[in-house]
């Protein structure tokens, strides 16, 4: 597999039916992907399929990442549909809207097994494969809170740092082996997932931050993706100048930016 050319490649995309996860199925489907799409939604995932004009082939393949004991057998499944799996895009989570001291500790773990252990387990039940082929891509959509924690995130927060500490040490550890990783950090997207992110009651938020509301759409995010993926990117931030600066004053004036995020609201 090329860094330039996604034709005919076999890519598998979680959180598929919606958001990201969407628009990167119907632009791998414009490169000739040959695609395989996963969520828990299985009417929307046909919904997408039904999109991805110019796929050489589209399947639906319903899971949960809540249960990571379920996703062996999965990704056999998905092993089996194509043969192989060339590109892993690690894109399906849930996020929330509560305070540490808050929110419910089933909650906390739901969002670890969702946003972290799922796509390891994935990892883990694909990497026999591509190493004997000694080719591969995981594409993983981190978050900018995958640098740094802002309230009424805690879990979700530490999620998304866990796919960084996973991630950075398997890009380090397969790197003989031809199989590269890209994370991706977006900041504010337009899609659903302020929405559907939990409170401390357990239930969704149900309406869309402001920030949300006025982020990049999902698809100028899909274009990013793909173009850095195609020139070998490791890591790729998609966020507007207020991220960036706090990716910035993070890394380099940590205590003022821990005293700047004490005042954030959820």
């Amino acid at each position: 597999m090329t860094d330039h050319n996604f034709e005919n490649k076999v890519v598998w995309i979680t959180g598929a039916s919606s958001g990201i996860g969407e628009a990167l199925a119907r632009r791998f489907a414009l490169a000739g992907s040959r695609l395989i799409l996963s969520s828990r939604r299985a009417a929307e995932l046909e919904r997408v399929a039904s999109l991805c004009s110019g796929a050489r082939s589209c399947s639906v393949l319903p899971l949960d990442l809540a249960r990571p004991d379920t996703l062996a057998e999965v990704t056999k499944s998905a092993l089996a549909l194509e043969g192989l799996v060339d590109v892993m895009v690690h894109n399906g989570a849930v996020s929330q809207r509560a305070f540490a001291a808050d929110a419910k500790y089933d909650d906390d773990e739901l969002l670890m097994r969702t946003n972290y252990l799922g796509p390891v387990a994935i990892t883990k039940a694909l990497l026999p494969s591509m190493k004997a082929r000694r080719e591969g891509r995981f594409i993983v959509i981190s978050s900018v809170l995958g640098k740094f924690g802002i309230p009424g995130r805690s879990a979700y927060c530490a999620s998304k740092h866990a796919l960084h500490g996973f991630f950075d040490t398997l890009r380090a550890e397969v790197s003989n082996d031809n199989i590269k990783v890209m994370l991706v950090l977006p900041g504010w997207v337009r899609t659903n997932i302020s929405i559907n992110a939990l409170t401390a009651a357990g239930t969704p938020q149900r309406k869309m931050d402001s920030g949300t509301a006025t982020g990049y759409t999902p698809e100028f995010v899909a274009e990013r993706i793909l173009t850095a993926a195609m020139s070998g990117t490791e890591e790729l931030d998609v966020v507007r100048l207020k991220e960036k600066a706090a990716l910035y004053l993070n890394r380099f004036a940590p205590g003022l930016f821990r005293r700047f995020v004490r005042g954030l609201q959820i």
